[in-house]
Order: C-alpha cells, then sequence, then structure tokens
C-alpha cells in the first residue's frame, strides 16, 4: 500500500502532464517487486496507492493509513510532510512525531514500513531557506525507522536528483526518468538488490547556461508554478481538493 501526497501519487510521470493519468516511483516500484514474485513463482503483487497531491502529513496519518491498515497491508510507504514544511512557521519536530504515531500504529498492525527522507533544497532559488527544516525531520526521520524496524528510502543522499534534468518543469516533481531512479532506490531502501546498477549514476555535465538564461528560467518558473501555489494556499485551497486516490483498491499488477 502507498500513502502520502503527490510524491507518491507520482506527478509528472507521465508525458501528458500532471492532469494525466500518473504511475510515479511507487507504482514502478510495485511492478518491479510484482515481477520478481512471478519469477520465483509466486502471484503477482497486490498493490494500492492512495496518495493525494496536496495531502499534509496529519491527514495522511490519519485517513489514508487507516484505509492502508484496513485492507490488510503487508508493506506500507508512509510519505509525507513535503507540504507542510513549505508552510510559514513548519515544526518538524512536531512533524516527526504525528510520522511516528503513524509507524508505531502500521508496525502493531503486523505491516512492515518505508520511510523516505526529503531531497536535499540546498539548489533551489526560493526553496534553500527551507534545507534545515528538511535536515532536522530527516534526521527524526531516521530515529523513528530505528526505533521500530523501518525502512527507508534515501532522497537525500541521491547524488543523481542533484541534476535539474530529473526534476519536471515545477522543480518539485520527478521526470519519469527520475521516478525510475527513485524506484530503483526504494528498492536499496527495502534491503534489496537494484535493478539497474547504475541508478544512482548522475548524468554527463551539460554546459553551464549563461546568466540571462537562467534567470529567464527562473522567472518562467516563479510565474507558471510559484504564483499559483501561492494564490491556492492564500486562499486555504490544495492541488488534491475533490481528488481520491488513484488506486483506492488492492489489485495485482499487471
Amino acid at each position: 500500500m502507498a500513502i502520502g501526497d503527490s510524491f507518491t501519487e507520482g506527478l509528472w510521470d507521465s508525458p501528458d502532464g500532471p492532469d494525466a493519468p500518473q504511475r510515479g516511483w511507487a507504482d514502478r516500484l510495485a511492478e518491479h517487486l510484482s515481477a520478481r514474485r512471478v519469477a520465483a513463482g509466486q502471484s503477482p503483487l497486490q498493490y494500492a496507492n492512495l496518495a493525494v497531491r496536496g495531502k499534509l502529513l496529519r491527514p495522511i496519518v490519519r485517513d489514508q493509513l487507516p484505509q492502508a491498515l484496513d485492507l490488510g497491508a503487508d508493506l506500507v510507504s508512509l510519505v509525507g510532510g513535503g507540504n507542510d514544511l513549505l508552510r510559514i512557521g513548519a515544526n518538524p519536530d512536531l512533524l516527526a512525531r504525528h510520522l511516528e504515531l503513524g509507524v508505531v500504529r502500521a508496525r502493531e498492525a503486523g505491516a512492515d514500513v518505508l520511510l523516505s527522507t526529503g531531497t536535499d533544497t540546498g539548489t533551489v532559488p526560493l526553496m534553500r531557506s527551507n534545507r534545515a527544516r528538511v535536515a532536522v525531520y530527516n534526521t527524526h526521520i531516521w530515529s523513528i525507522a530505528r526505533r521500530h524496524g523501518a525502512h527507508v528510502l534515501d532522497l537525500w543522499g541521491m547524488r543523481s536528483l542533484m541534476d535539474w534534468r530529473m526534476w519536471a518543469d515545477d522543480r518539485i516533481h520527478l521526470t519519469p526518468e527520475g521516478h525510475e531512479r527513485v524506484a530503483q532506490a526504494a528498492l536499496v531502501g527495502l534491503g534489496l538488490v537494484p535493478d539497474a546498477a547504475d541508478w544512482d549514476d548522475p548524468l554527463i555535465p551539460l554546459p553551464p547556461a549563461r546568466p540571462v538564461e537562467r534567470w529567464r528560467q527562473d522567472a518562467q518558473w516563479a510565474r507558471e508554478h510559484v504564483v499559483p501555489w501561492v494564490d491556492r494556499h492564500v486562499h486555504g485551497r490544495s492541488s488534491g481538493d475533490g481528488r481520491s486516490g488513484k488506486r483506492p483498491e488492492l489489485s495485482p499488477i499487471a
């Protein structure tokens, strides 16, 4: 069972944009796990994805986690908090307490748990000031995993994600290649051998962009993505309003 926000829903893992049916790293991970089961002579993996874009951590733990456990999940990927950390006054210590309550509940129900650290935002304009809060939250995630026997997908440590070609136009969500690399990192986080040995190898560097071109790209990004996000936030709206999980019931991976 995959629960969370847009990262787990898989935004931008589609050539037709974020409003088309999405795939994403969690779906890709399920496909890899299912293929291994079938190759070993077992039935295909049963999988569901309840993640909804824009969700904060508390609704993920309060609403999505019980649904996942009611369906009898053996493994739950519980990834959230990124949207919370973007808000003014976000408290990573409080977020960690909410996250740990969810992990404890899942572990008491007999499910394994896959958590994820946040990515390093040190090179992202307008978001690098959030780096310290993400780092504190990440530290809590590793501690929670140690205390309760959870697994960790280490996004912060992925070298390949430092390349902008792994990120979609909004600079927050991944491209299809980025999603696939994260799926490989999730296999590693689960203690499994990745399907691709070069899963975290950096891309061949591009020539540096001219300052005027970087300014133009930054201005376009702010106009097309930052301004709409701020407008939704000011008016109390979310990109996930009216949406539900894309794969709400357990079903076998084709």
